[in-house]
């Protein structure tokens, strides 16, 4: 089949596999747009972390953290804690990467994403043309990319007009709860999820806010201990 009648199969279907997860994503990037549009560091540096980073909780991280003041060491820690799920996506997709050309390896990655991860391991699964895979990766990368984006730069004009009374922090555990439960599936991952989650209100407090990489942390060790005791 020529290459543009397969780039166009796996892009609709990219699209189509894509589009429900939107109803997480878009809410979740409102947020990020008002919550830099309410801070110090403003609605465009705010907006601009959404290209640089594209990562919705590093990106709402940083945010925070800079407008608190903490350490740029912490800020940099925490984000790479908290994308540090990536390597393990990185790793599993290595091997359906690596017949792509590479000006396509080198690009693909800025578009990895948790919703592009699991979407394209379950695709590929029966599609098995290296063509195919590259953009259907695309699709869903860019599927994500260009409503994320919207929805965070609409977040920032509506953020400027939105009274500072008007508490919208209850959104954002909510959006996570949304991603958090579909993935809890087994005792490992539903141990790692409850300790991490009561870590992270019990370390809120910690010095220097090292309590979501504490919480982290014991996430993952909890995890683990649970699929070794299984």
């Amino acid at each position: 089949m020529p290459e543009p009648n397969v780039a166009r199969r796996a892009m609709s279907n990219a699209f189509r596999g894509m589009a429900p997860l939107l109803i997480g994503v878009v809410p979740f990037g409102l947020i990020i747009g008002i919550t830099s549009a309410g801070t110090a560091i403003g609605g465009g540096l705010g907006y601009l972390s959404s290209i640089i980073i594209f990562g919705g909780a590093a990106q709402l991280a940083a945010i925070e953290l800079i407008d608190q003041g903490a350490a740029a060491v912490v800020i940099a820690a925490t984000g790479i804690v908290i994308n540090s799920r990536h390597v393990m996506y990185s790793a599993a997709l290595a091997d359906q990467f690596r017949p792509f050309p590479r000006l396509w390896r080198i690009g693909l990655p800025y578009l990895l994403t948790d919703q592009a991860f699991v979407l394209s391991a379950a695709d590929w699964r029966t599609e098995t043309d290296p063509t195919y895979r590259r953009w259907y990766f695309f699709g869903v990368g860019i599927g994500l990319w260009v409503p994320w984006q919207i929805a965070v730069a609409v977040g920032v004009i509506v953020g400027a007009e939105i009274p500072a009374d008007w508490s919208l922090d209850f959104i954002v555990p909510l959006v996570f709860l949304g991603l958090l439960i579909p993935s809890v599936r087994d005792r490992p991952s539903l141990a790692a999820a409850l300790v991490g989650g009561v870590v992270a209100v019990l370390a809120a407090d910690i010095p220097w806010h090292l309590g979501l990489m504490v919480a982290t942390l014991c996430g993952v060790v909890a995890g683990v201990a649970a699929r070794r005791l299984a």
